[in-house]
């Protein structure tokens, strides 16, 4: 018997345990976007989930975005895309970043941002700590 599947490397397990993570938590991921975007808007960038050294928070500002795309031949054109037309009002945009390589967050939770964030009645620090620290627990890269 030979199985087709291929084996899971740490290559595709950090993304298949950041789905996870991000399927189990969208109210407070949702909340904690749109606390940000009420804060910030898109000046800082888009929000991502830097894996290494620790699972954090982070800033990916739009020029490095624009510069990686560059450094790999325009194969980021699409996530450039997405990320000009964000709606933030209906769409939680997320960029996780692991081994060298990047992924795209992107749902729609119900209710919209703006409800989760008020039905999860947390501030922006709180919300950044309580999902750190579930990250921590929970994506083992």
């Amino acid at each position: 018997m030979f199985s087709s599947a291929k084996p899971e490397t740490g290559d595709t397990k950090w993304r298949k345990q950041l789905d996870k993570f991000v399927k189990e938590n969208q109210q407070e991921l949702a909340a904690l976007f749109w606390g940000l975007w009420l804060e910030n808007g898109d000046s800082q960038g888009t929000i991502g989930i830097d894996l290494q050294p620790q699972p954090h928070f982070v800033y990916c500002p739009q020029e490095a975005v624009e510069k990686l795309n560059e450094r790999v031949e325009n194969r980021l054109q699409e996530l450039l895309g997405i990320i000009d037309n964000n709606k933030p009002e209906i769409e939680v945009l997320m960029i996780g970043i692991g081994k060298g390589e990047i992924k795209l967050i992107q749902f729609a939770p119900e209710p919209a941002p703006q409800k989760c964030f008020e039905q999860v009645g947390k501030d922006v620090d709180t919300l950044l700590d309580s999902l750190e620290q579930k990250m921590s627990e929970q994506l083992v890269i």
